[in-house]
């Protein structure tokens, strides 16, 4: 096989004090904490879609990273030099897991679905042959139904019947190659699920057809043995002004409506959630506390713009709330799939590998740091200390729901006037994390 990155050699786990910059500093894939060793925690994911595919395009200007790989884009030869590319690049960092949109891995033919589909046989033949005897394998699979001018009013919220129709038929083979690579899930990212305006838009109508898609989908992908999970991705706006998965609360709610909040749960972004303006953590622990946490898409946004820029995840103390989520829930039945690309003046093959050695080092100090938190026990004491009231008398009763209104009331007017609650110290909370996570111990 052709070697793509012949400069680079695998990547080590050299240690904090390495100066390599094409070495993991603190991703130690054996290393065990809390029972499981860092790459059981974090199964990390290439995203196919940036990693072989994007360019650097953005609307002002072409692209600037050459993502041929040697042959003629747009051709069957480019896309299985792309599947050979990043098998390589994959086993190089030790990944063990990929994503994909179709249309990611093949050309789409723009007159005929069926040549499409053909395609996707194909590519999906390779895929399997190339993997076999590694121990790579599909983390989740998605179809692409929003780049399309087909879709300019989204898939299943489209005015059109036939485009619905057309979105249902890539649905189902997407979960046809679901099954056939052994995907952990496969997710719908809502990307024109949405509307510009209220004024041409019947959003009872759009959201009650995105419903039958899902639950279409549902039934098929259960018919031909798909076990996994199907996953939404929230996010509340762009390319629509508003998008009906706006955050994980609002997608919990509409699958719990339509009876589907039994086989689908979350893949959280971290830009998506910053873009609703919440944190990742708070979107983590929303999805967490409904039991609907699946997988991660991680990334991160910049505060100081306003859409989604799809960085590597650099900033640990974000990293390390997210893990502290992710552990105290249990973890992931997905993984933590890198939608993140290279910044346009990043575009070398080398830069590939930083981006992805910055990622996987940030994720693997937050779980070291996340890890510590919950064993130094301070902040688990803090919180059950502060909702100590509920564990007996008239709390307790709430807590049971053993009690009425007019009890609560009886209690409160015998009381007259209650004490003021405890302090809720979140300055020396936040102190306790800073000490952890400044500490010297890795």
């Amino acid at each position: 096989m052709k070697e793509f990155f012949p400069s680079i050699s695998p990547i080590k786990f050299e240690g904090s004090e390495s100066k390599n910059p094409l070495s993991f500093k603190y991703y130690d894939a054996k290393r065990v904490i809390m029972g499981k060793t860092m790459e059981e925690h974090l199964s990390f994911a290439m995203a196919w879609w940036h990693n072989l595919c994007a360019s650097g395009v953005d609307m002002f200007g072409q692209g600037t990273a050459d993502k041929g790989f040697g042959e003629k884009q747009g051709t069957m030869e480019h896309a299985k030099a792309k599947v050979d590319a990043g098998i390589e690049f994959m086993q190089k960092l030790g990944i063990k897991y990929y994503c994909f949109h179709d249309t990611d891995i093949v050309p789409e033919d723009q007159e005929d679905i069926n040549v499409t589909n053909a395609r996707l046989d194909e590519i999906t033949d390779y895929i399997l042959e190339k993997t076999k005897g590694t121990d790579i394998k599909c983390l989740w699979t998605t179809c692409n139904m929003f780049s399309n001018p087909r879709f300019m009013n989204g898939a299943g919220s489209s005015n059109s019947a036939d485009v619905f129709c057309f979105a249902a038929a890539q649905a189902k083979k997407g979960l046809e190659n679901a099954v056939k690579l052994g995907a952990k899930g496969f997710v719908f990212w809502g990307g024109r699920e949405g509307y510009e305006t209220l004024l041409n838009t019947d959003m009872k109508l759009e959201e009650e057809n995105i419903a039958t898609l899902f639950t279409m989908c549902r039934d098929y992908g259960r018919s031909i043995g798909f076990k996994g999970d199907f996953y939404i991705e929230p996010k509340p706006k762009e390319p629509m002004k508003h998008q009906y998965d706006f955050d994980a609360a609002t997608a919990i709610g509409f699958l719990r409506k339509y009876g589907l909040d039994k086989d689908f749960k979350m893949n959280i972004e971290a830009n998506h959630a910053t873009l609703a303006g919440h944190t990742f953590q708070h979107e983590l622990r929303v999805s967490a506390i409904n039991g609907m946490l699946g997988s991660v898409d991680a990334n991160q946004g910049d505060t100081l713009l306003g859409w989604d820029t799809d960085q590597f995840p650099t900033n640990v103390y974000d990293t390390t709330l997210a893990m502290y989520e992710i552990l105290k829930a249990g973890g992931l039945s997905g993984g933590l799939n890198f939608d993140s690309k290279n910044r346009r003046p990043s575009n070398t093959a080398e830069d590939m590998f930083y981006g992805f050695i910055a990622g996987m080092d940030t994720f693997a100090l937050g779980l070291i740091k996340a890890a510590q938190i919950i064993e130094d026990g301070r902040i688990d004491e803090f919180i059950k200390e502060r909702y100590s009231s509920y564990n007996s008398g008239i709390g307790e009763k709430i807590r049971n729901r053993s009690v009425t209104l007019v009890e609560c009331a009886e209690y409160a007017l015998k009381m007259k006037k209650p004490e003021l609650p405890e302090s809720g110290r979140q300055e020396y909370l936040e102190t306790i994390v800073n000490n952890i996570f400044f500490n010297s111990k890795l």
